[in-house]
């Protein structure tokens, strides 16, 4: 990857000097899949634009075609995308990945009920298209209507059930609603589907703590303490948590003596491998790490 990357700066160089190999350049870009939208947009429509150098491109043109569509909407070149995206629906009518390009440049400008106008049509042909799907997630979030967007992916979530980015957003977006609850069911179905992530233990653990209750808080404390075990017992986080929740079941009423012993025996595990860290990688706050355990 790095040896590509290298080999596309180079080429940008040359290209930028207008002495470069332009359709080189834009292969290059979508074989390492990298996004240089403002250089693909604008060396890309020259390309185009240059009949002669256009049908040296053969059969690869109409993948320029699109590709520079994309850059140019990541631009906000909507000119030039509608020009390149005009060219395809005149070549392909009936394709649905062209079809996509035109309702994503309709969302960019702004032109809601157009672009959801395109992607009803695409469904119906094909209702479990999911990038169709995911654009109309986009396309709800872009509006700021984030029930919408928790709607949409509900539905993607309905067909696509693995999909632990979908959940990881959903989840996100509950967090963002203050629906504590529903981040939470999010975050067990990613445990479910990858449960050797200590990220989504911790983020589990997280919920439940702020959610509170002293059932919440001793399941939050198993969850933060498989978090440490997932990282090797480096996760600074969750060795908070784990004290935080220690903490706050002592706390809590309907605690007992069990509760009491346990919860001050991995507080105190938990709150010297803390100070440990802090005396080999930040002595100078160290003590003040140990007073907020001690408190």
């Amino acid at each position: 990857m790095g040896e590509g990357i290298t080999e596309v700066d180079r080429l940008e160089a040359l290209v930028d000097e207008g002495v470069g190999d332009v359709a080189r350049y834009l292969a290059l870009i979508r074989k390492l899949k990298l996004r240089r939208s403002s250089k693909v947009a604008k060396h890309g429509m020259e390309l185009l634009r240059n009949s002669s150098a256009r049908a040296k491109l053969g059969a690869d043109v109409w993948t320029v075609y699109e590709q520079v569509a994309i850059a140019a909407l990541d631009c906000q070149c909507l000119t030039a995308a509608k020009e390149c995206i005009g060219a395809l629906l005149k070549k392909f009518p009936d394709s649905t990945r062209v079809g996509r390009l035109e309702g994503m440049w309709f969302e960019a400008r702004g032109s809601w009920q157009q672009a959801e106008k395109v992607y009803a049509s695409i469904l119906e042909e094909r209702p479990t298209d999911a990038r169709i799907l995911k654009r109309k997630i986009a396309m709800a979030k872009a509006q700021g209507n984030l029930m919408g967007a928790v709607d949409e992916m509900n539905k993607y979530l309905e067909l696509f059930m693995a999909d632990h980015e979908c959940w990881k957003e959903l989840a996100d977006v509950y967090l963002s609603l203050q629906m504590y609850k529903q981040a939470a069911f999010c975050y067990e179905e990613l445990i479910l589907v990858q449960p050797a992530n200590a990220l989504f233990h911790l983020g589990y653990a997280e919920i439940l703590y702020t959610i509170g209750g002293l059932e919440n808080l001793k399941t939050a404390k198993k969850y933060y303490a498989s978090a440490i075990e997932l990282s090797g017992g480096k996760n600074m986080r969750a060795l908070y948590g784990v004290c935080l929740c220690a903490a706050g079941i002592n706390q809590a009423k309907g605690r007992n003596i069990k509760d009491e012993k346990e919860n001050s025996t991995v507080h105190t595990l938990a709150a010297d491998v803390i100070k440990r860290e802090y005396r080999l990688k930040a002595p100078k706050k160290a003590s003040l790490a140990a007073c907020i355990l001690e408190a």
